[in-house]
């Protein structure tokens, strides 16, 4: 039964009130563990097709009389163009399209940043296009950029409100602490780097317009290009058969979808817009730098009495302050806590949810800040987080939905205790060395999202809905729901995806939400589909409905009885089963997130400064797990990621101008296989009761979170170094082993070297 509640909705730790349509949620949830298809190891549904180069992506589109786009983006941190010849661009060869500024809301007369766009050419090839830029003749008026964080602050520069949070007496809480830390932390811009780069290819056909976008939210882009064009959304078509890494950057159609829309409206023919790899690395967003100056306090026998900071985050010219103080206000139970969140608008590239926004940042933080404390208070890092667990939401006085962070611990602790064994291994300059860190996150998802599923004659299925797979592999976990609920083999399972006007509305696939939005409403479906089934082979057995089940492909009798499921699907003919389904809404009064710990193992060498990951063991509670081993494959992705994160990349510019100095995979020093080290995953798998007919959570963000952290942990348990800036390069691990040096000597009172 369908009814409209109105309801907190929430994508990457941002809620807003909404209204929605939500179908009861009749079913029951499985039984606890792996079933039959749900919680096995299954292969990629497409992976075969995806490794043959079989699988399209937008990138690989080509339509008959297609034009290429190249657009002209700023040079300059901050500008204003006095002088442009667009005539010229139109004269040149094979050029069939110009925009200039100010002729789409995405293109400037008034760059705020090196890469914005402000004009755009189409042509027959790309190179022709590119040559017709360089006629534009663009006449500047250089102005002055502001870059610095702290600067933006003292002029009140934001791009939205400053937050601030307060529970409890925070100034009480640390007078009462018999032991207080304050430390600065510092963490760098970051770039996403998808594969396949951002890019859309408009088609307008049917008086309505086709959109072939690599994005992770096909119904966000039908919604915006529709409101962008004037049109009625239904004249919207997007379509994402596979796309190519998003990783957050892509939840919005960018300054490329709406200039491929109106060059393709021009000029009568389909236009790509595709950023080139230089483009992807100023123009397609990024994970802000954060300052956090933050404060701990805590009683000798560990117990946190104050936790509080200010947290800056250099947004860049446009973009959303993700929640860097989260993990601080959420993660602990700790009485008095006080944030200050300031959103520093600056003249560079804007921020894009990167992911587990904030919450990344904010871990390192926050952990690194904890393990200094426990260390002065020579408390067991782990038993320090046991003894603030907090057992209930402290922001909004909520229970948990359901929490497992003290099994995650338990779990732990024969890996901890290995830290004497680790150090003995110590090896003349290579020091060795063990950190752990926590992680919280959301990832339950939410309502609306919707599934069809046809059964046909042969006993197969086809699952049909309009979401996207981003490369997470939740076609095939869709595939193994659908599966196990109908009693059929997942090779009898086909998913069709990824075009809206072929499925109903589908989630985002952003804030760990897709499985946990998508897979009940696939259940459901599956659940609808397979009532008729039994249905209809009770009427042809002449039995009651109550008896009959389906079980591996077979319609089942309580009386051991048993036909194959194509003997009553086979009376079909031509005709169809047709199940259709919906996500329930979320458990009311309740919080619903993610946890987990991760350690890791890392050598240090003290003459040169080289950090060396060794193993990361990654422990997490996510709910029920869907795919054990796409489950690996998702943990393994984000420790790597976050291992670059905490060693080597960073967005590099020039601090008076604002240029992007590292804008190629050259320059710019993403992990390499060389880099990864051993990885050890290990999922608690327990649903959550009181979320869906699954109790899944997500797992795309979680393993990402605590890895820096755990990291810097390793490096002060090896070195006793206070690791406070990322990335840890030999530059900055040199220092900080140089300030450890200095504090030792002044422990053992010793002159420190100047």
């Amino acid at each position: 039964m369908a009814r409209l509640i109105r309801t907190e909705k929430e994508v990457e730790g941002r809620y807003e009130d909404v209204w929605i349509v939500v179908e009861e949620d009749a079913l029951d949830q499985w039984p606890e563990g792996p079933l039959t298809s749900v919680g096995q190891g299954v292969p990629r549904v497409d992976g075969l097709d995806r490794a043959r180069g079989q699988v399209q992506f937008t990138a690989d589109i080509q339509l008959p009389g297609m034009l290429h786009t190249a657009v002209l983006r700023s040079p300059f941190a901050r500008a204003r163009v006095t002088g442009i010849d667009l005539d010229a661009a139109r004269a040149a060869r094979g050029v069939r399209g110009v925009l200039g500024p100010g002729e789409l809301e995405v293109l400037k007369q008034e760059p705020g940043y090196v890469g914005q766009a402000v004009a755009a050419v189409a042509a027959e090839t790309f190179g022709q296009a590119e040559a017709a830029l360089r006629q534009l003749n663009v006449q500047w008026e250089v102005l002055d950029p502001l870059l610095d964080a702290d600067e933006a602050v003292r002029q009140e520069s934001f791009v939205s409100d400053v937050k601030t949070y307060e529970r409890g007496d925070f100034e009480r809480g640390v007078a009462e602490g018999d032991v207080v830390v304050e430390a600065e932390y510092r963490t760098q811009v970051v770039l996403h780097n998808s594969m396949e780069t951002h890019q859309a290819v408009c088609h307008w056909e049917d008086d309505g317009i086709t959109v072939y976008i690599s994005t992770q939210y096909i119904w966000g882009i039908r919604d915006a290009v529709a409101e962008h064009l004037g049109l009625p959304p239904d004249k919207v078509r997007v379509v994402c058969n596979a796309m190519g890494g998003g990783f957050g950057s892509k939840n919005g159609p960018g300054d490329y979808t709406p200039v491929a829309a109106e060059l393709a409206k021009r000029t009568g023919r389909p236009v790509k817009c595709a950023l080139t790899r230089r483009e992807e690395n100023i123009a397609a967003g990024n994970r802000n730098a954060t300052i956090q100056r933050l404060t701990a306090a805590a009683k000798s026998d560990g117990t946190l009495t104050a936790l509080g900071g200010d947290f800056v985050n250099a947004i860049g010219f446009s973009g959303w302050s993700a929640s860097t103080e989260g993990p601080m206000k959420m993660l602990y139970a700790c009485e008095n806590v006080r944030t200050a969140q300031y959103p520093a608008k600056l003249n560079l590239p804007p921020m894009a949810a990167f992911r587990a926004p904030g919450f990344v940042e904010g871990t390192f933080a926050l952990e690194c800040l904890l393990d200094e404390l426990a260390a002065k208070m020579d408390v067991d890092p782990l038993e320090l987080r046991r003894r603030n667990y907090a057992s209930s939401d402290r922001v909004e006085d909520r229970p948990f939905s359901s929490k497992n962070l003290e099994e995650c611990y338990r779990r732990a602790e024969p890996h901890w205790a290995k830290r004497d064994e680790v150090r003995a291994r110590n090896d003349g300059p290579w020091k060795h060395g063990i950190g752990l860190a926590s992680q919280i996150w959301y990832g339950g998802g939410g309502p609306p999202s919707y599934a069809w599923i046809r059964l046909g004659a042969d006993g197969r299925a086809q699952v049909v809905t309009a979401m996207q797979d981003i490369g997470t592999g939740t076609r095939t976990a869709m595939a193994q729901i659908a599966a196990e609920e109908l009693g059929i083999p997942v090779e009898h399972v086909q998913v069709s995806l990824g075009d809206s006007s072929r499925g109903p509305f589908a989630s985002i696939s952003a804030g760990s939400s897709t499985v946990p939005s998508m897979g009940p409403a696939v259940r459901s479906a599956a659940a609808d589909a397979k009532r008729q089934l039994i249905e209809i082979a009770a009427q042809r057995f002449h039995l009651e409905e109550r008896v009959l089940e389906v079980k591996n492909g077979q319609i089942v009798s309580s009386d051991g009885s048993s036909w194959p499921l194509t003997e009553i699907t086979g009376l079909l003919e031509d005709g169809q089963i047709l199940g259709k389904g919906a996500r329930g809404p979320n458990p009311a009064g309740m919080q619903v997130l993610t946890f987990g710990v991760q350690v890791a193992e890392v050598a240090v060498d003290v003459e040169t400064g080289e950090v060396r990951v060794d193993k990361i063991v990654a422990i997490h509670d996510v709910g029920r797990v869907i795919n054990k081993l796409g489950a690996s494959s998702q943990v393994e992705g984000g420790i790597i990621q976050g291992v670059g994160h905490t060693l080597s990349e960073e967005r590099i510019i020039d601090p008076t101008t604002g240029s992007i100095l590292n804008r190629t995979l050259d320059a710019y020093k993403l992990p390499t296989i060389a880099d990864v080290p051993e990885i050890v995953t290990d999922l608690v798998d327990i649903p959550d009761p009181h979320l869906t007919n699954l109790g899944s959570k997500g797992l795309g963000e979680p393993p990402i979170i605590p890895t820096a952290a755990a990291i810097a942990n390793a490096i002060r348990d090896a070195t006793g170094a206070d690791v406070r800036s990322l990335p840890i390069s030999r530059e900055e691990m040199l220092r900080a082993l140089q300030e450890a040096a200095a504090r030792e000597k002044e422990r053992r009172g010793a002159p420190a070297a100047v």
